[in-house]
């Protein structure tokens, strides 16, 4: 018997999905929220991700210590991780304590939120914000993405700012949670040796008394503004440039061949961005890369090295643009295809890998898309479409941001 899928949706709303390999020797299984950054109201920017550390801090029956030494107990690989468009909690275990894994998974999912964690775990929140600001990428990009897409939402950071997570209060976060982790907007996910009618029946019973409310994300077109502007900062001896373009949605087919089109241009070792910038000794780094995202995406292009090199950075990356289709022959298209097709093979060879896969494609368009067909439509891409997807969706950086000393 081969892999099958499976979908239900419990009475409150509460979407449950997999995909069953009787053959596989574990199981995974993650909740999803449709929930990140960008459905953030501006004066709690940062509260998805400093929610996701304070579901670990116990529940009203479970401390913290008992929820992680339980996870570790069942030798569970556990995490979780927030982005501007989903948070996700998950744990990937063998098939003979599933049924542990998802209920405390579950049960996790109704935090404590006691006052005195939030106090302690804002400093850590506080913590991570200030590493982060010694990262130079890490501080162009977030300013990047603000400029770019202000005024929406999408332009959020999401790990918030100093100011908004030292002003949130615990009511605050309550209420966010309340409105956001709701089972209308949750899906959970599993993938491996499971029992599918048994994990519903599960979910159901610990999670049927979760309250639907309806909530849902503006989908207003966020902004493509364009600009060109500079940071300093004397702390830092290098020079960064970051440029962003508007590029297709998460639900657009062309975002495959947007995926290679940046792949090409800027993805790795043999890409034009690496032979043109690194190769030559004028960039230390250059890369490109295309995010689909709810509504919209972007190309990114990025280059690193001398400060007073920036402008032949831009000149370069536009140049390399400007000729890329003209360069592009059916050799790298189908050295980038395979490059993709194996990463996504590799992935989907773990349930933890189909269970990731098939909880960010339904929280994104609310679908199912087998990994054969996901891998006949990247291995369908021709040169004729990278052409028609540069046409609709111009690659070349609209704005531009560097940091450098001064």
């Amino acid at each position: 018997m081969g892999i099958e899928f499976k979908h239900r949706v419990l009475p409150n709303g509460l979407t449950v999905i997999a995909e069953v390999d009787p053959s596989a020797h574990s199981a995974a299984a993650g909740y999803f929220v449709r929930t990140g950054a960008r459905d953030e109201p501006a004066p709690v920017m940062g509260v998805s991700h400093f929610l996701e550390h304070m579901m670990f801090k116990g529940t009203d029956t479970i401390s913290a210590e008992q929820l992680n030494e339980t996870f570790d107990d069942l030798g569970a690989r556990h995490n979780a991780y927030t982005s501007s468009e989903v948070t996700c909690f998950y744990a990937h275990v063998l098939p003979d304590v599933m049924d542990e894994a998802v209920g405390l998974l579950s049960r996790m999912m109704r935090p404590a939120l006691r006052e005195d964690d939030f106090d302690t775990e804002k400093n850590v929140i506080l913590e991570e914000i200030a590493m982060y600001a010694d990262n130079p990428f890490w501080v162009l990009y977030e300013e990047c993405m603000d400029r770019y897409y202000r005024p929406h939402a999408m332009g959020h950071r999401v790990l918030g700012t100093n100011e908004t997570i030292r002003a949130l209060t615990r009511e605050q976060m309550a209420g966010y949670f309340s409105d956001r982790y709701a089972p209308d907007n949750m899906v959970l996910s599993l993938a491996g040796r499971v029992d599918f009618d048994r994990m519903c029946d599960l979910a159901d019973s610990v999670c049927g008394d979760w309250k639907p409310t309806g909530t849902a994300r503006d989908l207003g077109s966020p902004g493509a503004n364009a600009e060109t502007f500079r940071l300093t900062d004397e702390s830092h001896s290098r020079g960064y440039l970051l440029g962003v373009a508007p590029g297709p949605a998460q639900d657009d087919d062309r975002r495959h061949a947007a995926s290679i089109l940046a792949k090409v241009l800027g993805g790795g070792g043999n890409s034009r961005l690496h032979w043109a910038l690194v190769e030559e000794g004028i960039a230390e780094e250059a890369m490109a890369e295309f995010s689909p995202h709810d509504g919209c995406g972007t190309f990114l292009v990025y280059a690193s090295g001398e400060p007073d090199r920036l402008e032949t950075f831009a000149e370069v990356i536009n140049r390399e643009i400007a000729g890329l289709l003209e360069t592009i022959t059916e050799t790298d298209l189908e050295r980038i295809r395979n490059r993709i097709l194996t990463g996504e093979t590799t992935a989907g060879e773990k349930p933890e890998g189909r269970m990731q896969r098939l909880g960010r494609r339904w929280s994104a368009v609310g679908e199912y898309m087998p990994l054969e067909e996901k891998l006949a439509k990247i291995n369908a891409v021709t040169l004729e479409d990278l052409a028609a997807v540069a046409g609709a969706f111009d690659p070349t950086p609209r704005l531009i941001g560097t940091l450098a000393p001064s």
